[in-house]
């Protein structure tokens, strides 16, 4: 695989350290500024309306440059952000820091999943995805609980700051190691506009809404279900996230090693497997062992329909697809905005700290059932196409003397 592949994937480290450190030192920032937790949790969802917003609306100004100056400029733009927040005297500059980071987030991802897939040979495509998304399931298992952990021994600016530096070694990696391709002739506004014209992207982002929420559902509520649940104590909430974090990185390399082979029955697979998952996890936790195990299955699980579903947006929408696939990144912080008010819905509703897995089977089972519907509305297609073109004409027999 090119080397530029770590350059994406060492951004993709930052921008998931980012967006979810500020979970585990938001009771600092909160008494730091004097607010309540429920107001600093705005720095989260801020963060996530953020990602939605920009990953559309930058794409669309990013189609007058090249991709790799695109690139580089989301990272200053992220590096921006971070060091925003890390040195905001007020509530409010820190949430303006978070969004402004938030705004290269979508775009980014979007962006470096086209130019992961031109780097490499069609039959390694979704391969080329996984790798670049490595960073996002790393920073969950290292720059989560390490980032964690420095903000609490000396403090959360400290974090931020780290962070920003982070976004300042991915800016010298795409650099030195993305090739400058130049701006495609093709590209138009209209024409990305265009791709959204085809039933399946939109299948593609309702199913990344729908089967990447499932994992949010349960794992928002995450703390409450071990501690309250399982019976672990909340120092080991930390060592817990780290085995999603691992299951996470094993399911997005698998999902994009079998996502080349065979894209839609990897995607079957993971759907279906992870809508057991998330069923099995309302018995599993009331058991520490079996409770930790699933935890890690269902981050596996989850993630292995990334590559796939990333491929898939790539896939339908060739002709035009960088604001396709940027748009389906913003569908996964759409589907984990969905996921956690549902889920609090039911908490709230009396019905226990395990209800949100039912949320999550029921969010990743139907997308298990568009999936269904995209791969045959796809057979149809190709069918009709066939009849379309004809047969093919037989080339006369060599003559015999």
């Amino acid at each position: 695989m090119p080397l530029a592949l770590l350059a994406l994937a060492i951004g993709a480290f930052g921008i998931g350290t980012t967006e979810f450190v500020i979970m585990g030192v938001l009771p600092q920032i909160a008494g730091d500024f004097g607010v309540s937790i429920p107001t600093a949790g705005y720095l989260v969802s801020g963060y996530a309306l953020g990602v939605v917003i920009g990953a559309p609306l930058l794409t669309v100004l990013g189609t007058r440059v090249s991709r790799k100056k695109m690139l580089m400029f989301l990272m200053g733009l992220f590096i921006a952000g971070n060091a925003l927040s890390a040195a905001a005297p007020g509530f409010g500059l820190m949430l303006t820091g978070r969004i402004v980071a938030s705004l290269a987030h979508g775009a980014f991802f979007g962006i470096g999943s086209v130019v992961a897939a031109d780097l490499v040979a069609p039959q390694k495509k979704a391969s080329a995805i996984s790798l670049m998304f490595m960073g996002l399931t790393v920073a969950n298992i290292v720059g989560v609980p390490g980032g964690t952990y420095i903000g609490q021994v000396a403090g959360w600016r400290v974090t931020f700051a780290l962070v920003a530096a982070l976004g300042v070694i991915g800016l010298l990696g795409v650099a030195k190691l993305v090739p400058e391709t130049g701006r495609p002739e093709s590209v138009s506004v209209r024409g990305e506009f265009a791709a959204f014209r085809n039933v399946q992207v939109w299948l593609a982002m309702a199913m990344t809404v729908l089967g990447y929420g499932g994992v949010f559902a349960a794992i928002t509520y995450i703390t409450p279900m071990m501690t309250e649940v399982a019976g672990y104590t909340e120092g080991a909430v930390t060592w817990l996230l780290v085995l999603f974090g691992i299951g996470m990185f094993l399911g997005n390399l698998l999902g994009g090693k079998f996502a080349d082979r065979a894209l839609m029955p990897m995607l079957f697979t993971a759907l279906a497997a992870l809508t057991a998952a998330l069923l099995l996890f309302t018995a599993t936790s009331h058991n520490k062992i079996l409770a930790a195990i699933t935890l890690s299955l269902i981050g596996a699980l989850g993630f292995a329909t990334v590559p796939p579903l990333q491929k898939w947006v790539l896939d339908q929408a060739s002709a035009a697809p960088t604001l396709a696939s940027a748009a389906n990144i913003g569908a996964f912080n759409l589907g984990n905005a969905l996921a956690a008010w549902l889920g609090g819905v039911v908490i709230a509703a009396g019905l226990g700290f395990t209800a949100p897995n039912w949320v999550g089977a029921i969010l990743s089972g139907t997308a298990l059932l568009l999936a269904f519907l995209a791969a045959r509305l796809d057979r149809r297609s190709r069918t009709a196409s066939r009849v379309v073109a004809g047969p093919a004409t037989a080339e006369p027999a060599p003559e015999t003397v």
